[in-house]
């Protein structure tokens, strides 16, 4: 497929840095592909770029340096003690490709980042947008939102994710939001994306918590169980957790949280996601969910669940999986969404199953097509 750019917004964070120190790692030999989908057997015959095929580059809006933060996640217990000196000469060149994220909003900003992007496309077969920033608070609805030649006329109301799907579709780049953010997800940008002759995929990735709602869920429905309510805790630390302080910024991943059970269950049911920011934890999480359901005869039971785990080395992976995935997607003319991405997703875009199973299916044939 030749090499692929993969422009990271976010791309000093933590889960960028670990993307990119990964994909290092494992270029080298120095790692194996743990949690990377697109290096499972299924799919060793599809038709995807190598690891050693992506280039990295990225918008961020702080300048630590890529070396400096591997170091700081070194200390954080995410990557190896001896990882970043061996991959440093790649950090670098990454580093040598990152740019200052644009200030303000609106068509100069757009320019901006379109011409970012032309210019790192230069000599790459393709480029995807991948946004791994801080999740931003829901969008408020606008009319320009509805159309393309309405929006054309006002960028200045389209939040900053939406404002780089923009820019991605007349940069002729792929766009993933891997946040709750608005991204891609309104009519104009759609049109826009069909237009242009881009596809996209997202939004919200699928890393803990929701990812085992994405098993369990079916299994009650499947078993004819009656799950009368469903509550969940959510402990972070890290920039992750601070950002979902925010009670605008926790709402957007509440509501991605909660399309997994009323798709899966065929209803909505009792229950919150709560998020509460803990400095403490660092780069690492913890979901607690309680399950109260009704079996034979109304007899109550319930299910508790822990799950404590790296937000960082559970999405870098994905990311990989994404940007090989939707480089296929620009090569074979995909225009819109790709609903087989919804493997991935907590609230995916496009029409397609929502158990884990049948996204895994989904995904599995259109990668082999």
């Amino acid at each position: 497929m030749g090499k692929i750019g993969v422009w990271l917004i976010g791309a000093r964070g933590s889960v960028a840095t670990t993307a990119v120190a990964g994909a290092a790692a494992m270029r080298a030999g120095l790692a194996p592909p743990t949690g990377c989908v697109t290096e499972l057997p299924d799919f060793a015959g599809a038709p995807l770029p190598g690891l050693g095929d992506l280039v990295f580059g990225g918008h961020d809006v702080v300048d630590t340096r890529l070396v400096k933060r591997a170091e700081q996640l070194v200390a954080a217990g995410v990557l190896p003690s001896t990882l970043p000196g061996p991959i440093s000469a790649e950090l670098e060149a990454t580093e040598a490709r990152l740019r200052p994220a644009p200030s303000g909003g609106g068509r100069a900003a757009a320019d901006r980042i379109v011409a970012d992007l032309t210019a790192f496309g230069e000599g790459l077969d393709h480029v995807v947008v991948l946004n791994v920033s801080s999740t931003e608070p829901p969008c408020e609805p606008h009319p320009a939102h509805e159309s393309l030649a309405a929006l054309e006329a006002d960028l200045g109301v389209l939040p900053p994710s939406a404002l780089y799907a923009y820019a991605a579709f007349r940069a002729g780049c792929g766009f993933v939001d891997f946040t709750p953010s608005t991204g891609a997800r309104l009519p104009a940008l759609d049109e826009l994306a069909r237009t242009t002759g881009q596809p996209y995929a997202g939004r919200d990735g699928k890393t803990g918590e929701t990812l085992l709602r994405s098993v369990l869920a079916p299994m009650f429905a499947q078993r004819a169980l009656n799950v009368l309510s469903w509550s969940g805790t959510n402990l972070l630390g890290g920039g992750d957790g601070a950002t979902l302080a925010d009670p605008g910024a926790a709402s957007s991943k509440n509501a991605s949280k909660q399309q997994v059970l009323s798709q899966n269950l065929g209803r909505d049911v009792d229950g919150e996601v709560h998020i509460d920011y803990v400095p403490a934890l660092g780069d690492w999480k913890t979901a607690w969910d309680h399950v109260l359901f009704e079996g034979f005869l109304g007899a109550r039971m319930t299910l508790q669940l822990t799950w404590q785990g790296c937000d960082s080395a559970l999405a870098a992976p994905l990311v990989l999986d994404l940007a090989r995935l939707t480089a296929k997607a620009c090569r074979d003319g995909v225009a819109g969404p790709v609903a087989e991405f919804g493997f991935f997703f907590k609230d995916p875009v496009g029409e397609g199953p929502h158990d884990l199973a049948s996204q895994y299916a989904a995904l599995r044939e259109w990668a082999n097509r």
